[in-house]
């Protein structure tokens, strides 16, 4: 089907995959990823059912943080293509039923952007005010994102002779956005993107977008930052009825529903659901599944026409600041008990399998999980196959290493001489030597074909983009048995956290009668008596059954 024949909420049941260009596939052998090369691996996407590509920063760039320190929010950074590849990735992508949505990272530009040299050029400059200056930093300033790097929020210039405001890195300066001509400029970025066929934006870091309290006394704020917000949200639906806002924003749930729009639903499109994430790695330390169970049940219920997204790892490291000092120490001890697994105190640089201990049962567990919670579920490029990290790197780029095309030098990645590489690849037992796409595209217990096999009844279940969520209670601390229901349909999904078997007796959400129950992934059907229904699970076991009236057709 093309993209153009599907609905205006195609996001409700799309299946995101992110990947970085530089480190996905290597097409001209130069060591770095390029569109090119990901032009090429389209297939193996659309093969594994991906509806939509979110396309990390390929931007021109200084590349002092992976591609975020933009120089050129209109361009394509030349090693890794032109904006004609761009379109071809597009075209190519839109053949194969896929969507494409890239980064909108407009918090920030590089130091090396024309704004910001222009700016530090005089205070004359009318670019002067696109970003935040002070001729002192404030006394009081909040503790800085990345502390092992940065020490304020503030950098001296001795060029513009004042500090300029940074939230993250130095050499990313905060732009302005209470200056009027910085908010066109970022409504002129999202209109040429989507022009050129982009379906949306994943928007980076968008509390600090909003965040005007570093602005000098005197300035014009905005009065209300959300109404901004609202108003890009309105700017992209009138470009296009179709495309989305897809938010960072790892605040508690009551901040997150007004980064929603509240009831009205009308400022992001999405969200990622960092609480729901975070306590689920806490209920994998545990083995219990109530701490996941109570995140999901907090999520607002806001307006139906916004979406969760699901996410069991991302890009950067994996942040557990939500979590009590006591929890996250937990999940460290679990998950990343060597300080070099560990970041700024709060989060983890590792993939999921490596910290599972490659348990094939658990890992099949959790993205069963994934996929089956109420939301849109997204991957990180080389989670269906089972890649891990390479500690040796540091920091976010451990998890950044190149995708694991077969077991040849490099991963299959590129032809180029190992040292000239964008990124080392992961060594030992969860390398390409282990782990890679040829080798599982060939073996139908693989982590692939189960990945496959999870999308694919995904999307042919409407139950789990749109389904009503509701937890059934049963005593068992290490189950999690919950309901995705839409019409006549019920989607029982039940895992099991713990190591050893389980049987639990779960309470039908629906009288019985008249309906008929069977297992998602066998077709198999499930007798049905009385008011329960009694399941046995394996050590980290997972059933997917489906409750339908009788005379259902059966056709998804």
């Amino acid at each position: 089907m093309k993209v153009s024949d599907t609905s205006d909420l195609w996001w409700k049941s799309a299946v995101i995959y992110c990947l970085d260009v530089e480190v996905f596939m290597d097409g001209d052998g130069d060591g770095i990823g390029d569109l090119g090369g990901l032009a090429s691996r389209l297939d193996y996407l659309a093969e594994l059912g991906v509806t939509c590509l979110w396309l990390m920063p390929f931007y021109p760039s200084p590349d002092r943080d992976d591609g975020y320190d933009i120089s050129d929010f209109l361009g394509v950074d030349r090693r890794l293509g032109d904006l004609g590849d761009f379109v071809e990735v597009i075209r190519i992508a839109e053949d194969r039923g896929m969507r494409v949505i890239v980064d909108l990272v407009v918090n920030h530009t590089s130091d090396k952007h024309p704004w910001f040299k222009a700016a530090r050029a005089s205070r004359n400059s009318p670019f002067r005010d696109f970003y935040v200056w002070r001729d002192e930093p404030p006394e009081r300033q909040p503790e800085p994102v990345f502390p092992d790097q940065e020490t304020s929020d503030w950098q001296y210039d001795e060029k513009a002779g004042q500090y300029y405001q940074h939230v993250f890195y130095r050499q990313q300066p905060d732009l302005n956005i209470t200056n009027e001509r910085v908010r066109d400029e970022i409504a002129k970025v999202v209109g040429f993107w989507v022009q050129l066929g982009v379906s949306g934006f994943r928007v980076d870091a968008v509390p600090f977008l909003l965040d005007t309290t570093g602005i000098v006394d005197g300035k014009k704020l905005l009065p209300d930052p959300h109404a901004y917000l609202r108003h890009l949200r309105s700017f992209l639906d009138r470009r296009s009825g179709q495309a989305i806002l897809l938010g960072e924003v790892n605040l508690d749930r009551k901040q997150q529903n007004t980064f929603f729009g509240g009831s009205e639903g009308n400022e992001l499109t999405m969200q990622f659901d960092f609480i729901s994430m975070q306590k689920l790695y806490l209920s994998l330390a545990r083995g219990d599944a109530r701490p996941l169970e109570k995140a999901l049940l907090s999520r607002p219920k806001g307006s139906p026409d916004i979406q969760w997204a699901n996410f069991v790892r991302n890009h950067d490291e994996l942040t557990l600041d939500k979590l009590t000092e006591k929890e996250r120490a937990e999940v460290f001890a679990a998950f990343g008990p060597e300080k070099r697994m560990q970041v700024y105190d709060r989060g983890l640089v590792r993939r999921l399998p490596p910290m599972l201990q490659g348990d094939p049962r658990r890992i099949r567990m959790v993205y069963s999980l994934m996929f089956s919670l109420p939301g849109t579920p997204v991957l990180f490029y080389g989670e269906e196959i089972g890649m891990g990290e390479n500690l040796d790197v540091g920091g976010r780029m451990s998890v950044r290493t190149p995708m694991q095309w077969n077991a040849d030098r490099n991963g299959g990645f590129s032809t180029a001489p190992t040292a000239k590489l964008r990124n080392a690849v992961t060594p030992g037992g969860f390398g390409p030597e282990h782990v890679n796409v040829a080798q599982q595209r060939r073996d139908p217990d693989s982590l692939l074909a189960f990945v496959r096999t999870l999308i694919r009844h995904y999307r042919n279940g409407s139950e789990f983009g749109w389904g009503a969520f509701d937890v059934l209670e049963q005593p068992d601390k290490a189950v999690l048995a919950h309901t995705l229901t839409m019409g006549d349909r019920v989607i029982i999904a039940v895992h099991n956290f713990a190591s050893e078997p389980r049987e639990v007796q779960l309470p039908l959400p629906v009288a019985h009668e008249d309906r008929r129950l069977t297992d998602v992934f066998t077709d198999a059907h499930v007798p049905l008596e009385g008011n329960t229904l009694t399941v046995s699970l394996d050590g980290y076991g997972y059933r997917w059954l489906r409750l339908t009236a009788r005379d259902d057709t059966g056709l998804y």
